[in-house]
């Protein structure tokens, strides 16, 4: 069995190792270099494939969830925050409200980090291997009341239905009419105790009802919503009014 470079770099492509097959001259330098066993010399290859695999997943996946940016939990500034500490920032940063299924709800004034805080959350989501949609509530109302005969929003709704993780943005930012509120209803009944979802809104729960103007729908929206919740105040003076003030 004396095949060449070339030809096991042929072969691994077939395979569908295109990342190992292009590492492999590498590989094997370092394999002779530090006299790697048989057994070592797979692990390495095996490693490094799988690496390259979850990164490309991890991609696909960050792009899957339509981030309106990338901002991290590390990037985030919980000293501008009277309300969340860093030990309850630690506490969601291991996801594990996700595992169990919780919801959370983030409630604050404009401009406090509730869209930072959900996309960092929603990018640590991503990062532990769960599927993760990021929506604002403009956005959503459009897809429910097209997804009947625009195919674009069918693809989008089948993709939010199947993630782990919904993220609604800007909730209750505006008032429903009647269809609309029964579509957003749907929606939530078809992701509750299935999915978790984070809001974010500058109006608490019990204001929800003014907006959505029916008491029935209000009622049953929230009986699944706050079933399993952490509702986390972000009441904290707006970042962007500090940002714009310091530029002065």
């Amino acid at each position: 069995m004396n095949h060449t470079v070339k030809e096991i770099h042929s072969q691994f492509k077939q395979l569908r190792l295109v990342e190992t097959a292009e590492e492999l001259p590498q590989l094997l330098r370092e394999a002779e270099k530090s006299s790697w066993t048989y057994l070592e010399f797979l692990e390495a290859i095996t490693h490094f494939e799988l690496k390259k695999r979850e990164a490309k997943s991890v991609e696909r996946r960050l792009k899957w969830a339509r981030f309106p940016y990338k901002k991290t939990l590390l990037e985030f500034s919980i000293e501008a925050q009277n309300s969340l500490s860093e030990r309850q920032l630690t506490q969601l940063q291991e996801i594990n409200w996700l595992e169990q299924q919780y919801n959370l709800i983030l409630l604050g004034p404009p401009g406090v980090g509730k869209t930072h805080l959900a996309v960092g959350l929603g990018i640590e989501a991503i990062n532990k291997g769960f599927q993760v949609y990021f929506v604002t509530m403009g956005e959503l109302i459009q897809l429910l009341k097209t997804e009947e005969f625009a195919h674009k929003s069918q693809v989008q709704m089948k993709r939010l239905r199947a993630s782990d993780l919904v993220i609604i943005d800007d909730l209750m930012y505006m008032a429903m009419d009647q269809r609309e509120a029964n579509l957003f209803f749907q929606m939530i009944n078809h992701l509750y105790e299935q999915s978790s979802i984070i809001l974010t809104s500058n109006k608490s729960p019990d204001q929800w009802g003014e907006l959505m103007g029916d008491e029935g729908i209000t009622t049953a929206i929230l009986d699944r919503l706050l079933h399993r919740v952490e509702i986390v105040h972000m009441n904290g003076d707006s970042y962007r009014m500090k940002n714009r003030q310091n530029l002065f």
